[in-house]
């Protein structure tokens, strides 16, 4: 979920921020049922916010391009980029809820890590034209927050392993409550930058579009693609990496 980071970002108005308030509790409560009953549910929930993307997607698209081939090639490019994100989250959620977990907190803790570093120490902007609020403090501030998720998550993953081993009475010859900080920290950062790049590629194609936001379907949040465009680039990248380590 994107926030506008750095102290040129408006402060919402009251109406606006009761608007907001109700939404996101909303969507928190949505996702985190599905994501919790996992199942048809979750992919049920996957897809139609897939679909709500790629439709936001395609109004962009068409909004920056006139010929029907270059429609076509940007439809396409959509299918492919939200439909392998959706996909990486159908299969992360099938393997473990710790495994989906991972990804989101991390994007989460990007936005909030890099919104609060951004309006604290402020500093140059990183690309000005496309997104004028991000700063390089807060991509930074960003990657310590993904790199405290991601730890925080592979600590509980750890923890848990370890309570089912006393259960059954089993014995390890390592610690199971150690973790390798080295691989957080690198997953952290790179799963932070990743993020930023999804937020400037959507950021990019609405100031070619015109629009401020993506869509008009959460109150006092724009569209779904408004909320999700940092995930989706995460996702993206993983269901490559992951389809390329396969061959």
């Amino acid at each position: 979920m994107a926030v506008a980071e750095g102290e040129g970002a408006p402060a919402p108005k009251k109406s606006d921020l009761k608007a907001r308030t109700l939404s996101a509790i909303v969507m928190v409560a949505v996702a985190g049922g599905a994501l919790w009953l996992g199942g048809l549910p979750w992919t049920v929930f996957v897809l139609l916010v897939a679909t709500g993307v790629l439709w936001e997607w395609s109004k962009l698209s068409r909004a920056i391009v006139a010929s029907w081939w270059a429609r076509l090639i940007w439809l396409v490019a959509g299918v492919a980029y939200v439909g392998l994100a959706a996909e990486m989250l159908i299969v992360l959620r099938a393997e473990d809820t710790v495994s989906v977990m991972i990804p989101v907190l991390a994007v989460i803790a990007t936005d909030i890590g890099a919104y609060f570093a951004g309006r604290t120490f402020g500093g140059p902007k990183i690309a000005p034209k496309i997104s004028p609020s991000k700063t390089w403090s807060g991509l930074v501030g960003g990657a310590i927050g993904a790199s405290l998720a991601v730890g925080a998550v592979q600590a509980y993953a750890l923890w848990r392993a370890a309570r089912e081993m006393a259960a059954l009475h089993l014995t390890s010859t390592t610690s199971p409550l150690t973790v390798n900080w080295l691989e957080v920290v690198a997953a952290g950062v790179l799963a932070a930058i990743i993020a930023q790049t999804g937020d400037f590629f959507e950021s990019w194609m609405k100031r070619r579009a015109g629009v401020k936001d993506s869509g008009h379907l959460i109150p006092g949040h724009g569209g779904l693609f408004d909320r999700v465009d940092g995930l989706l680039a995460v996702l993206f990248v993983a269901g490559v990496i992951g389809a390329v380590g396969r061959f």
